[in-house]
Formats: structure tokens, C-alpha cells, sequence
């Protein structure tokens, strides 16, 4: 794959994954995915799920994420059903949007102490993760 700025990934539909990923890139997600995820950028379609933390510096959800959000640009759509507590920095949300979890506003320097402790967290013998690299 070309490195560049117009590189992104697509987990389809029909596509499952259980374990964490990491995408060095924009990544789109249609299907399902059990673990957690760090990207640059994340968008997710409205009918699949993440189930796991996501860490993204940018990210605009339309489907169900149940688990934490650590996202400097967040968008949340009018189809998102989200359970979890969210740290950002910017924040829209659509009007008729499902959220339940507390939402934190990241103040600087704050981002990248919880982006050192996820980068710092050993990954568990049992848990596989794919990682996307341009």
C-alpha cells in the first residue's frame, strides 16, 4: 500500500474481528470488531458495531460503540448508539444521537497523558491485534 495522505483501510460488512487494531491511517468500519482500536481517523458506518475502546485523533460515529472514547475531533451522528464515557477535545453531535456514559472535555496536556498510558498498556497473550500500516 502507498503512503500518502489519501490512504485509508475498510473492515466491510462482512467482516468480523475479534482483538485490537491499529491503523497508521484513516479507517473505515462497516462490520464488527471486539477489541479496542487506535487510528488517526475513524469513521464507522451506521449498521456495525465496535465493541472496545477506540483512540483516534479524529472520528465521526454513526453505528454502536459500546466502550470508551478518547478522540480529539469527535462527530457523533444522528444513528450513533454509544455506551461509554468520552474524552475529547471538539465535539458535535446530532440531534438524536443515543449516548450513556459521562463525557469529559480534554484540556491540553490531559490527551496525551491517557494517549501515553493506551500506548504504554501491555497487550494480553490472548487478545490478537492487527495492525494497518501505510
Amino acid at each position: 500500500m502507498a503512503s500518502g495522505s489519501n490512504t485509508f483501510s475498510v473492515l466491510g460488512a462482512d467482516m468480523s474481528i475479534k482483538g485490537d487494531v491499529e491503523a497508521a491511517t484513516e479507517l473505515h468500519v462497516e462490520g464488527r470488531i471486539e477489541g479496542d482500536i487506535r487510528c488517526a481517523s475513524l469513521v464507522q458506518g451506521e449498521g456495525s458495531e465496535i465493541h472496545g475502546a477506540i483512540h483516534a485523533e479524529s472520528a465521526r460515529l454513526s453505528g454502536t460503540v459500546r466502550g470508551s472514547l478518547t478522540v480529539r475531533d469527535l462527530v457523533i451522528l444522528k444513528s450513533a448508539s454509544i455506551e461509554g464515557d468520552v474524552h475529547y477535545d471538539a465535539l458535535t453531535i446530532e440531534q438524536g444521537a443515543h449516548i450513556e456514559g459521562r463525557f469529559t472535555h480534554s484540556m491540553p496536556g490531559t490527551d496525551r497523558a491517557i494517549e501515553s498510558r493506551l500506548v504504554e498498556a501491555p497487550a494480553q497473550d490472548d487478545e490478537p491485534t492487527l495492525t494497518i500500516a501505510s
